[in-house]
């Protein structure tokens, strides 16, 4: 089987010839590998990162399951928004910081907070620029010369469908699991209970909105399947708000696409044996990772094979720190074989890891993960 193929079996259920893998190493890898400061990818696009994604997803031979990486956009969801544009605000060796900013009636408005671009790190978004001894106004700027242009509309997704070829498939977002993600917002929803209601209505029409954009696309632009997750879903959220704010959208996307007959993703780091209970049991949900073993997560991949691996497909959960970053390639191996044999009798598996395998992983460790699920993984 391709990769392609080897996926597409196991989202629909049934048994493919080896154990699918998909190392989650989704940013610092792939940048590594282009051998430029990470700042060429993030801010100048060259190349885009979900370009060296899929540049090192063949460079290790994974089944890509490609989750959200390409930030699909349509005109209309921008209509109304200012001419952001983005100015550099500070640069050193180690770093570029940039700030967006548009004129309005004369008078240039800034936003109030900025971007950190670093040499050898994914870049930090919304940060008050106070933070790290900035002016909330910057009295120097310099425009951002040399960005490639990219396409992030339905022209763009084609050709990123086609450059992962049989490698895997491509997702994009169709809406998102975390309702609140600062601490502002948990602030909010505590003193505007009234707004509640609307809050979850707004996410669910946001939902729908999307869906009707994305099946409007031609039939060979559409995405493999659709994203309906979010990095830390229970981090800033307790099951109860999850429930309340961000579950009746996401219970509406995992519907719409199922009767549209495209799988359905989510990644959410942190804790996850709560929301693996709740899309398994309420939803159609097709596949859900990374399945973070403690301190990171909750989860016990054996546990929850048993529990809901007949109806859900499971993807994690090797640790990116103690096995994938610092272990020798025999605990790598070791690990490999355990996760296998927790989880994929039956099919509904794919090996991967925890969130995002930190920069500096050993090559020789993802190449004895993938070497093992070629083999020991074998149905």
């Amino acid at each position: 089987m391709t990769s392609r193929e080897r996926l597409l079996v196991c989202l629909r259920g049934k048994v493919p010839d080896v154990v699918p893998v998909a190392p989650d190493f989704s940013n610092m890898i792939p940048a590594r590998l282009t051998g430029k400061p990470f700042w060429d990818l993030y801010l100048y696009n060259d190349p885009p990162i979900w370009e060296a994604y899929i540049a090192c997803a063949k460079h290790f031979g994974i089944d890509a399951l490609m989750d959200g990486y390409f930030p699909l956009t349509f005109p209309e969801e921008s209509a109304g928004e200012p001419p952001w544009e983005p100015f550099i605000v500070f640069r050193s060796p180690e770093r570029i910081v940039t700030q967006d900013s548009y004129v309005d009636g004369g008078r240039r408005v800034w936003r109030p907070w900025v971007r950190v671009y670093y040499v050898a790190d994914p870049p930090t978004v919304g940060l008050p620029p106070g933070k790290i001894g900035l002016p909330p106004a910057p009295k120097r700027w310099e425009p951002v010369e040399g960005a490639k242009p990219v396409d992030c509309g339905p022209e763009g997704l084609k050709r990123v469908k086609r450059l992962l070829g049989d490698q895997g498939l491509v997702g994009v977002f169709l809406g998102g699991s975390c309702a609140l993600g600062s601490v502002e917002a948990i602030y909010d929803y505590y003193d505007h209970p009234e707004c509640h209601e609307r809050w979850a209505a707004e996410r669910v029409e946001a939902v729908e909105q999307r869906f009707r954009r994305l099946m409007g696309m031609d039939a060979d632009a559409r995405p493999d399947f659709l994203c309906v997750g979010g990095s830390g879903t229970l981090i800033f959220q307790t099951v109860g708000i999850f429930r309340q704010l961000a579950l009746p959208a996401v219970a509406r996307g995992i519907e719409l696409a199922t009767a549209a007959g495209l799988p359905t993703h989510v990644h959410s780091c942190g804790p996850e044996k709560d929301l693996v209970r709740i899309l398994a049991t309420e939803t159609d949900l097709t596949v859900i990772d990374p399945l973070e073993v403690p301190p990171m997560g909750d989860c016990n991949l054996a546990q929850l094979k048993r529990l809901y691996g007949q109806g859900i497909v499971l993807k994690g959960n090797l640790h990116t720190t103690a096995v994938m970053l610092r272990g020798t390639v025999e605990t790598v191996v070791a690990a490999s074989k355990q996760a296998i044999d927790d989880a994929a009798e039956g099919g509904q598996f794919i090996l991967s890891t925890g969130d995002q395998c930190g920069r500096d992983t050993p090559d020789e460790n993802l190449h004895a993960m993938i070497e093992t699920a070629r083999t020991y993984g074998r149905y």
